[in-house]
């Protein structure tokens, strides 16, 4: 039974890895150890199984749980909000709450208030993984939830701008630059973050650099939350 994270990824979810292969085997069997398989022993309910490509595949609910309770936060995070972004808006919370209900009912409780935890952050704006990871970093360094891919209205109410994240009442954006620098898109930034600034906001900036140390990125929120006096 392919599980976990292979199974996520054959659901669509390219934040999971594609390798290693994660399988899953009932507890009274022990097939001999492979090279870039990853074993996973527990009970599979008939209606966590689906087919895909004529092979037997945990449901995306179920590979989502048991994910959900694993070690990576941020590839836990980002295939929920890519798992979400496929739903219809209306029905993600429905969704999310077919999730905890699925946590809650786990017999094995390891892990559950963790994903609990996650799980509450995932919405389906994030428009990549790098920016489900930002959100995870930025609550991770203690600051409230901001909201994903807020937009900024003029008078008249027409869009002018969607932000990666915003923190409304603060006036304070973030954006994740995931793309490679060049001189047009830099001279594009820059009139627009000017041009927010002139509307009151203040932006930071993140980029992959501060997924693997966010020191500076924490730094630069809380130098942004205390001009705003918070």
């Amino acid at each position: 039974m392919l599980a976990d994270r292979t199974a996520l990824y054959l659901h669509g979810c390219d934040a999971a890895e594609p390798a290693p292969v994660h399988v899953q085997v009932p507890y009274d069997r022990w097939p001999a150890r492979r090279p870039g398989v990853v074993l996973h022993h527990g009970p599979t309910e008939p209606g966590d199984v689906v087919e895909l490509s004529g092979l037997p595949v945990h449901a995306v609910d179920r590979a989502l749980t048991d994910l959900l309770c694993g070690r990576s936060r941020r590839t836990a995070l980002a295939c929920c909000d890519q798992a979400l972004a496929t739903v219809e808006p209306a029905r993600r919370e429905a969704v999310k709450e077919g999730l905890r209900r699925r946590l809650l009912a786990r017999p094995d409780r390891r892990g559950r208030r963790k994903a609990e935890q996650v799980l509450e952050l995932a919405t389906g704006l994030p428009e990549s993984p790098a920016e489900s990871s930002v959100l995870l970093v930025v609550v991770d360094g203690g600051f409230p939830p901001p909201a994903s891919q807020y937009v900024v209205r003029s008078v008249a109410g027409c869009e002018i701008y969607r932000l990666d994240f915003a923190w409304e009442q603060a006036r304070i954006a973030l954006e994740y630059d995931g793309y490679a620098a060049h001189a047009d898109r830099r001279a594009a930034d820059a009139a627009r973050e000017e041009d927010l600034r002139r509307r009151g906001w203040l932006v930071v900036r993140a980029t992959a650099a501060d997924l693997a140390e966010p020191a500076r990125l924490l730094a630069e929120l809380r130098a942004a939350f205390r001009h705003r006096g918070l």
